[in-house]
């Protein structure tokens, strides 16, 4: 995989690609794109890489403000529509008539909201440890408003702090990243590289520190009920058998997603990284190719 950059309307993107973006042209393999999880980057999927590039193309890109990608500008902070946003700035200006989406948590959602709402760009989705957008009770409304600006205005208080705050090693920043995830150091070594930068003998994570600020609104049921019942896209639903019980369904009718298929791993919430063979042969039964 080879480092790209994909220009978006206010910043860089940066990402890793088995092809040339800027000549890519219909092929009989399928193009997948795959979307990490919130604080995570492009490297969270860098164990499936050597098995998908052998029969797909892949794109596979930091969110703005994770990873290598720009940090959104001024007073500017992460909404979850606009991960959407920024995802069809990116698919339009591939050549390519359809793509795939694989999607890893806030990944997965986005790309499950993404095909319900731009069905023409999207063939099939597979979503891990991730189906619907976060909701909420509509009576939550002010208490959230109030939360989020309240969480904004610390950040402002103390930006230089969250942004001055180091590591003496990537050993110590691999142990903290493992430690908040509860998994091998083995695991998650690509992802805290992606993520950490050196200076002058000092260790700082990439992501901007806004990330970790509320959100100012959350949907309700309805709203996530819409989305998802406007799929038209084949889903496969990839789930931990210890990963986040929220997405587990065993009567998926309630989303009214027409065509949808689960099917459980070992591991957590990021049981990608630890049965990545596993997820890749459903991903392969999937998706199949025209070598199949």
């Amino acid at each position: 995989m080879k480092e790209i950059t994909l220009t978006v309307a206010e910043y860089n993107l940066a990402g890793c690609s088995n092809i040339d973006i800027n000549t890519l042209t219909l092929t009989s393999k399928p193009l997948l794109v795959l979307l990490h999880g919130w604080q995570d980057n492009a490297a969270t999927f860098a164990s499936l890489w050597p098995l998908l590039t052998q029969h797909y193309n892949v794109i596979a890109f930091d969110w703005p403000g994770h990873g290598k990608s720009d940090h959104k500008n001024g007073d500017n902070y992460y909404h979850f529509v606009d991960y959407i946003d920024d995802l069809h700035q990116v698919i339009t200006q591939l050549k390519h008539e359809k793509v795939y989406l694989i999607g890893h948590s806030l990944g997965a959602i986005v790309a499950g909201c993404y095909a319900a709402v731009f069905p023409e760009y999207v063939d099939k989705i597979v979503l891990i440890e991730g189906l619907s957008p976060l909701t909420e009770n509509p009576d939550m409304i002010v208490e959230r408003l109030r939360v989020g600006i309240v969480s904004r205005q610390r950040y402002r208080q103390r930006q230089q702090r969250l942004k001055q705050r180091s590591m003496a090693s990537f050993t110590e920043a691999l142990h903290l990243r493992a430690s908040a995830n509860q998994l091998p150091l083995s695991l998650l070594d690509a992802v805290v590289k992606r993520a950490t930068v050196e200076r002058d003998g000092r260790w700082y994570w990439r992501h901007d520190p806004r990330l970790r600020c509320d959100s100012l609104y959350r949907m309700a049921q309805q709203h996530a009920q819409a989305l998802l019942s406007s799929i038209n896209a084949p889903v496969l639903s990839i789930i931990g058998d210890s990963g986040y019980a929220s997405v587990y369904k065993s009567d998926v009718s309630e989303w009214g997603i027409q065509d949808f298929t689960q099917v459980m791993v070992s591991g957590g919430h990021h049981c990608h990284l630890q049965s990545s063979s596993d997820v890749y042969r459903h991903i392969r039964t999937f998706i199949p190719t025209e070598f199949d």
